[in-house]
């Protein structure tokens, strides 16, 4: 952006415009500057004045939305103690990312922090809040929570066939943040990335992306309602669970075809 405004404030000097750079960047100051000569014509430099001030227009637009959604949380009524405000945001924060502290105000109206299940960043948490309010009561159960978010099976039935399945086509943003919050627990090193793989692995991406949503609307269903606070256990204890679920099967699958499992430690002894 530095090297932009300078550009639109006449700076030709690509040697120059290369100390702009910023410390992120890859590249070397000779390598921007080689890809900086250019004829330098008016009406693209003129574009680019434009599509600069509308930029700068649209961040100043979202910083009014920012303090709006600020005062609107502010009204809302806290299920916490008052705390002590975290460190204000610094001005050097990603411009994606709100003026104030949001984390904090939506664990004072909702009572906990949902951002500690992995998965679910602030603003995926900001969605889901603004569209679903933070009033559990209105479900009895998690399963009709799940159902109203359209993240359950919609089985069509008739004479004991089923005619069609699949989950009902419902428009949501709190439905697509929950299964974007399942997508980006591709790589995640928790108990929750551990079973989205598995998942993915046996049922493929789609249908994983929407199991692991629904996991997710419950467990914001039950933290919200109850109170209760989330504890990752980790992806080592949920392999060991698999495994143990994994054995219990294969112990029940040879019972019936009158087997029994040996481990091998004690066939090779």
């Amino acid at each position: 952006m530095a090297i932009l405004r300078a550009i639109v404030a006449g700076e030709r000097d690509t040697e120059r415009l290369a100390t702009y750079k910023h410390n992120r960047v890859r590249a070397s100051r000779e390598e921007i500057a080689r890809s900086l000569e250019g004829n330098w014509r008016e009406e693209l430099l003129f574009v680019l004045e434009q599509s600069l001030q509308l930029y700068d227009l649209y961040v100043e637009k979202i910083a009014a939305c920012d303090q709006q959604i600020e005062r609107h949380l502010k009204t809302m009524t806290s299920k916490l103690e008052p705390v002590q405000p975290s460190d204000p945001i610094a001005l050097s924060a990603p411009r994606e990312q709100p003026r104030f502290n949001l984390k904090d105000q939506l664990c004072r109206i909702t009572g906990v922090d949902l951002t500690r299940v992995a998965g679910l960043e602030v603003q995926t948490v900001q969605t889901i809040i603004s569209e679903v309010g933070v009033d559990m009561s209105r479900w009895n159960t998690e399963k009709q929570f799940a159902s109203w978010l359209g993240l359950c099976p919609d089985n069509r039935i008739s004479g004991g066939k089923v005619l069609k399945s699949g989950t009902r086509h419902v428009v949501n943003r709190a439905a697509t943040a929950l299964r974007l919050a399942a997508w980006s627990l591709i790589r995640s090193q928790s108990a929750l990335g551990a079973n989205f793989r598995r998942l993915r692995s046996k049922l493929g991406a789609p249908k994983a992306i929407t199991a692991m949503a629904h996991k997710l609307a419950r467990l914001i269903y039950r933290m919200m309602k109850f109170g209760a606070d989330y504890v990752d256990k980790g992806m080592a204890a949920y392999e060991s669970k698999y495994r143990q679920q994994q054995m219990k099967w294969l112990a029940k699958q040879a019972a019936s075809l009158n087997l029994q499992l040996i481990p091998a430690q004690e066939i090779t002894s």
